[in-house]
């Protein structure tokens, strides 16, 4: 019988402070027993609990268990309510073969609370203090603290809840009575803050202190709201220069009634020790400065030290509790080795590229003594610490010492990509055991993990772990770039080329919704066109430049999060973005695809391109925007179709067929033949469907095999092609070809930073050459998820698991074995429970160890109320030789598996290989 685990509201992380009136409701059901299968819900029940109201009970016949109706009449601000569920659903005996029906037990109660619905519930208003440059306006803003003491009312007796409502100009940590309140790093987050502005719920409850004295404290630095932004000297206080802080909290006691404190003129500031604090530069902490218990009730200062606060305008953006989780620290990392530079200089080696700072437990030096870390993701070519990927970005964190020992110091509002750190004005080994006195703190949105892959090939593991850990250092807040780097920022063409991947991988649809909502929020202020960065702080460098693929993530996205969440309501909510863009952003030229004379990022750094022009790559730019119309034209005539908008449907399905046609004409000869003979485009032409026939088709796969054998199975594609290359080897039956190519470590190729010790995802394929030199070119990251999107190949076909209906419903698995590989798993964390895949290959031998069959032994286990349609072609022409759908439980097959021949041979020219082929 399948049992409910977990219940959840709408995307929402914990349930605590949902922006929503009537939450939809979904839960997750365990494995179900060995002896189970075919388990399928016929109706829930739900009990729901509010205030002190009785218990209202709904019982619904329904076969759906994610994003149900909330059942009752919506929530108020602040209201609280505890849902719990049980369904009934009929199985399978396996071994009698009979059909059962019953009743599950009850699911653990699970608690939802609204956020404040209206601007209308808020009583605080922002108020900041005399921050300032310190001599002239390029210079940061000096963090500050605010405070305000308390007392409740006598009459409470004890509290029954207490909630704070938080958010700033700049980013904050906040406490009550010298205790940190929550875990959020870089709170409340970056979004487009002239539209959008987030704010966090907090429990207080157990901080406050009943019969007593209070003091609420909050610390404010600039982070991303006026802090430096962008490249080439970047630009600051985009958003405002006056550090703000807006806090309302409220306490319930028991006996009734309601306690307010609110963020007004009543409250006090001081400047924080913290001299400056800056995403990029780092930051500068003076323990000379430090302002004592300053958090805590009974601080005593002396009139004058600290000064009034005055107030800001409430804010014009909307304020709203985000669905997403917190940025926290998830993990901690210890100093592999230390060793000394060439030069004598100090570093700390740990061992793993990550987005982070420093933790010191303990450090004592004399009084004014300076001692910096300053951070880096490699090792330069002169032995000293490579800082010249950074840019304009320093990365230094300072500590001015006071003379008394410094305990559990760490950067309170930066953060840096590194693994390495250099350390000056202190040597680390004169503490004992060094290597536990010093951390590296991990640092990202605390997504879940949903999506797990490993295989026979040891490099593959290592390059699906380092797609994982790239994600993770780039998902902070939004869907960064690089994190290390004076950028940083929210670029919209790699998230849409990544988002299958990171889908699958982390539950990143709160996350990547609402950053979608800033991505139209951004778009409507330019006529349809969205930034290349969201949120956008390039205007003033890139205005309204409309660009295929990267500005195609307002179809594409939503898509991607649809089908991994089944959420209607993200298409719904995106789709006037969608069209928008379509009909008013696409600049299109007489024929009404691309205007031809506009120039397009489009398969931006293709291997071949020079290191100082990334975008000089060998597929026509116009082509791959073409290709990419006519395909979200198409998509989006899909879109309009599930949102019940069949006009529109009908509308942009004949437009979306027309483009088809007049890319025909323009592009391809009816041979199959694609102007360039490039394998992007090629791939592009296969993956999208935009080939008319079978000539063509098997043209086309004809070519783009001969373009990977003459590439020597070497990466030859940029950000347009690379994505789907494998895909399109696979979907013509060239799947050796592709286990050929990924299993590659020349360079460019997937597996060569592996090879030179890569632990992340890198920007260029050769951000550092073979001969261990890092590239010269001004963009070489080691941390781009972009070209990790390879990942999506492994998990759908390496694997053999993807989603056929929206939210995982029901799932295509569809392993295809190839190459050396001789044993893959993938598995994922759906909404309705665990997937599982797992495929090894078994060999009879002969007497002489030869090999007489090969047998492919599938193990899946399919959650309760989902189906799987299993597929498996495991004969040489790729035709299949099994077909089932299945329902939910364990299953297990054994079938014949007949190899393609392997390794597939290279083309060179005769005039460098007189033998034509190479291995």
């Amino acid at each position: 019988m399948a049992e409910i685990i977990s219940v959840r509201f709408e995307q929402h992380h914990s349930g605590l402070g949902v922006q929503c009136a009537a939450p939809r409701i979904s839960w997750t059901f365990s494995p179900i027993g060995e002896s189970i299968c075919n388990w399928e819900q016929s109706q829930y029940e739900i009990f729901l609990s509010r205030g002190t109201g009785p218990l209202a009970h709904f019982i619904v016949q329904s076969a759906e268990s994610s994003l149900v109706p909330w059942p009752s009449t919506p929530l108020q601000s602040r209201e609280q309510a505890r849902v719990r569920v049980r369904v009934c659903g009929s199985w399978m005996d396996k071994e009698t073969r009979c059909t059962y029906s019953d009743w599950s037990a009850w699911s653990s109660w699970a608690a939802v609370e609204c956020s404040l619905l209206s601007p209308q519930d808020w009583i605080a208003v922002p108020i900041s203090g005399l921050s300032a440059p310190s001599s002239h306006e390029d210079e940061p803003l000096r963090p500050l603290f605010f405070r305000k003491e308390f007392v409740l009312p006598t009459t409470f007796g004890s509290v029954r809840r207490a909630r704070l409502y938080i958010t700033a100009f700049g980013v904050y940590w906040a406490y009550l009575n010298g205790r940190r309140i929550g875990d959020h790093e870089m709170a409340p987050g970056w979004t487009s803050y002239h539209y959008r502005l987030a704010y966090q719920v907090f429990d207080v409850e157990s901080l406050i202190t009943v019969n007593g004295d209070n003091v609420l404290s909050v610390e404010v630095a600039e982070g991303w709201y006026a802090g430096r932004l962008g490249f080439g000297g970047g630009k600051r206080y985009i958003y405002g220069d006056k550090l703000a802080v807006m806090a309302q909290l409220e306490v319930d006691g028991l006996a009734g009634g309601r306690f307010h404190l609110a963020s007004d003129l009543s409250w006090k500031c001081h400047p924080s020790p913290v001299i400056t604090s800056e995403i990029y530069n780092g930051e500068l902490y003076d323990a000379r400065a430090w302002v004592g218990d300053w958090n805590q009730h009974g601080h005593r200062y002396v009139d004058g030290d600290w000064e009034a606060v005055f107030v800001l305008d409430f804010p014009r953006a909307r304020l709203y509790a985000p669905n997403a989780p917190p940025v926290r620290i998830t993990e901690t990392l210890s100093p592999e080795k230390i060793f000394e530079t060439p030069t004598g200089r100090i570093i700390l080696d740990f061992g793993q590229n990550l987005v982070g700072k420093l933790l010191i437990h303990s450090i004592t030096l004399p009084v004014n003594a300076r001692v910096s870390f300053t951070h880096a993701e490699v090792m330069g070519d002169d032995g000293e610490l490579g800082t010249r990927p950074l840019r304009g970005a320093q990365s230094v964190d300072t500590v001015i010492s006071s003379g008394q020992p410094l305990i559990d110091w760490s950067p309170n509002f930066t953060f840096h990509g590194f693994r390495f750190v250099q350390v000056d004005g202190w040597d680390p080994r004169t503490q004992q055991s060094w290597q536990k006195n010093i951390r590296a703190l991990v640092i990202h949105t605390d997504l879940k993990r949903t999506g797990r892959f490993e295989c026979s090939n040891l490099a593959v593991n290592k390059l699906h772990q380092n797609a994982c850990w790239s994600m993770r250092g780039n998902f902070l807040s939004i869907p960064t770039d690089c994190p290390q780097r004076d950028e940083r920022l929210g670029w919209t063409g790699d998230i849409q080329v990544f988002g299958p991947s990171a889908t699958f991988l982390y539950d990143s649809i709160g996350m990547l919704s609402e950053w979608m909502e800033d991505v139209a929020c951004e778009q409507s202020a330019h006529n349809g066109i969205p930034p290349l960065v969201v949120p956008n702080i390039l205007d003033h460098v890139w205005p309204s430049i409309p660009q295929a693929l990267w500005d195609d993530v307002v179809i594409i996205l939503p898509w991607v999060l649809y089908l991994a969440s089944g959420d209607r309501n993200i298409l719904n909510r995106q789709y006037p973005s969608m069209t928008s863009w379509l009909d008013q952003g696409v600049r299109r030229g007489k024929d009404g695809l691309w205007d031809p004379d506009i120039w397009q990022l489009s398969d931006w750094l293709d291997p071949q391109a020079p290191a100082d022009e990334p975008g000089d790559c060998r597929t026509n730019g116009t082509l791959v925007a073409d290709a990419y119309l006519a395909h979200v034209t198409s998509l989006v005539a899909e879109i309009a179709s599930v949102l019940g908008r069949e006009t529109e449907s009908v509308h942009y399905r004949s437009e979306g067929q027309h483009f088809r046609a007049l890319f025909h004409d323009k592009y391809i000869a009816p041979s199959g033949l694609i102007v360039g003979d490039s394998q992007t485009a090629y791939s592009l032409a296969i993956v999208l469907g935009i080939l008319s026939t079978q000539r063509q088709l098997d043209t086309a796969s004809h070519q783009l095999a001969a373009r990977v054998r003459m590439a020597k199975f070497r990466v030859a594609t940029g950000f347009a092609g690379t994505p789907v290359i494998l895909r399109a080897l696979t979907e013509t039956n060239n799947i050796s070809l592709a286990y050929r190519m990924l299993l590659e470590d020349r360079c460019p190729s997937w597996l060569y930073p592996i090879t030179m010790g890569a632990t992340t995802i890198w920007e260029r394929w050769d951000s550092i050459l073979p001969n261990g030199s890092i590239n010269t070119g001004e963009m070489t990251s080691f941390n781009h998820y972009a070209l990790g999107s390879v990942v999506n190949w492994l998990h759908e076909t390496v694997g053999g698991l993807r989603p056929l209906e929206a939210g995982w419903k029901t799932a295509l698995v569809c392993p295809q074995p190839g190459g050396s590989l001789t044993h893959a798993t993938v598995s994922y964390e759906s909404v309705y429970g665990h997937w599982s895949c797992h495929w090894k290959l078994l060999s009879d031998r002969d007497q002489d160890e030869a090999v007489t069959a090969v047998t492919l032994c599938l193990d899946l286990v399919v959650p309760p109320n989902c189906r799987a349609v299993v597929k498996i072609r495991a004969a040489e022409d790729g035709s299949t030789n099994l077909e089932e759908n299945v329902g939910s439980g364990k299953h297990q097959w054994k079938i014949p598996f007949y190899a393609w021949p392997w390794p597939p041979l290279a083309t060179a020219p005769f005039i460098t290989n007189p033998r034509q082929n190479i291995t």
